[in-house]
């Protein structure tokens, strides 16, 4: 895909995001004008939550590509009370999982490096601008060209488990992640050795030659670079949030699964899926 179709296909992806959110809004608006206030405090509230405000980010979290976020605050607000009395962290250090979570993910470390990933998928993704490959989503398995089968075991925490590659000089723009029933794991697979490939989080640089694990709330806005010469290997983990009602908050994930089981695409439109 070059860049003219990867723009062409972000943008289609973004009209449609924009225009389903606005027309409800307009129905709203019309049948139930008090509603507006409340999406609008809902939507207030999240986007304070990021640091370095200004016109431009809330000009993208309000009519940029912070919508279905915005969409969906009422929603992630909830889930910040249900995980209650676990304080939304925001950046998070793996000891603040619980220690079976922490187990879990240690488990999908130690099969990367079994596995040998990068030297798996390195030829399928060397012409490609950024791909990802994934084993779960949501908790369903997801069959494709690798078998890893550390990779499509049953978890009490971890959901979705993929891999995304990052080409050289390729970034993406600021970003939301839509739903807070979960927490992202990222894990840098192959050694970087230059400081010019990192995520960017509120104020937080996290630059993989320094720190190859970074867990954080992915409906913050955020950024990721690799502005060198080499390609980018990241394991992509969603775990359940923790909770003292874990089986609450993982009904949730669930439900969540169930409507937006055949609409992965339209969330990771932007990466090119390898076969």
């Amino acid at each position: 895909m070059d860049k003219q179709e990867f723009e062409a296909k972000r943008k289609k992806k973004f009209l449609m995001q924009s225009t389903i959110w606005f027309a409800f809004l307009a129905l709203v608006t019309y049948f139930l004008p008090e509603a507006i206030l409340f999406y609008v405090l809902c939507g207030a509230y999240d986007v304070s939550r990021n640091s370095h405000i200004d016109g431009r980010m809330l000009y993208r979290y309000f009519f940029g590509n912070g919508v279905p976020t915005w969409a969906l605050s009422p929603f992630n607000i909830l889930m910040d009370i249900l995980a209650l009395p676990y304080i939304n962290k925001k950046i998070y250090q793996l000891e603040d999982l619980p220690e079976d979570c922490q187990a879990e993910i240690q488990e999908l470390l130690a099969a990367v490096e079994e596995e040998k990933i990068v030297d798996a998928i390195s030829s399928r993704a060397k012409k490609i601008r950024r791909s990802m490959i994934f084993f779960q989503w949501y908790g369903k398995n997801i069959d494709n060209f690798l078998t890893v089968p550390a990779f499509h075991k049953k978890y009490k925490y971890v959901r979705t488990i993929g891999v995304s590659v990052f080409n050289k000089k390729e970034s993406t723009d600021e970003h939301y992640g839509p739903l807070r029933t979960t927490i992202r794991v990222l894990y840098n697979i192959n050694d970087i050795k230059s400081p010019d490939t990192y995520i960017k989080v509120r104020d937080v640089e996290n630059h993989w030659n320094n720190s190859k694990m970074f867990i954080f709330d992915d409906t913050l806005s955020h950024q990721s670079f690799n502005q060198t010469d080499e390609a980018r290997y990241c394991l992509f983990v969603d775990i359940v949030r923790p909770s003292k009602i874990h089986f609450v908050m993982d009904g949730f994930v669930k439900l969540v699964a169930l409507i937006m089981q055949k609409m992965n695409h339209i969330f990771y439109s932007s990466w090119v899926p390898l076969k």
